[in-house]
């Protein structure tokens, strides 16, 4: 199976669920003074929302500096999104422009720190995920 790499915030919701996941993983960091990942494997991106109630900044900083790099972004191949479903539309809405401005697919999505049965849905997905391949450009 290819990597994972993702975002968490402070909260730190998206870093326990990508623990309880228990699959290789690099975190982008929050601190922009700090390495971020150089992925030399194909990868699938977990980034959670942080929007305002119009989803202005819904994609983090952070993240938008990870993809910025076309060598990084070259190697992208599935995104799954975060997020809290209290904010309705907004809910997912990272992973969401991210797969479009990607081109790649939107795999999953999880609220918060997820519960268990996300965690089983998604390790399950993502070995197929992995298995299966791609029969799209």
């Amino acid at each position: 199976m290819a990597g994972l790499v993702y975002f968490s915030s402070g909260s730190g919701n998206t870093a326990r669920f990508i623990q309880a996941l228990g699959l290789p993983a690099a975190r982008i960091p929050i601190r922009q003074d700090e390495a971020v990942p150089a992925p030399g494997a194909p990868y699938v991106l977990i980034c959670p929302t942080y929007a305002d109630g119009t989803g202005a900044g819904a994609v983090p900083k952070q993240v938008i500096r990870f993809l910025n790099d076309p060598a990084r972004r070259a190697l992208i191949r599935g995104v799954i999104g975060a997020g809290n479903r209290n904010f309705g539309a907004t809910y997912g809405l990272a992973a969401r422009i991210i797969a479009e401005k990607c081109r790649v697919p939107l795999l999953a999505t999880f609220e918060l720190a997820g519960t268990q049965t996300d965690i089983a849905r998604i390790r399950d997905g993502l070995t197929l995920f992995w298995r299966e391949p791609c029969l799209t450009p």
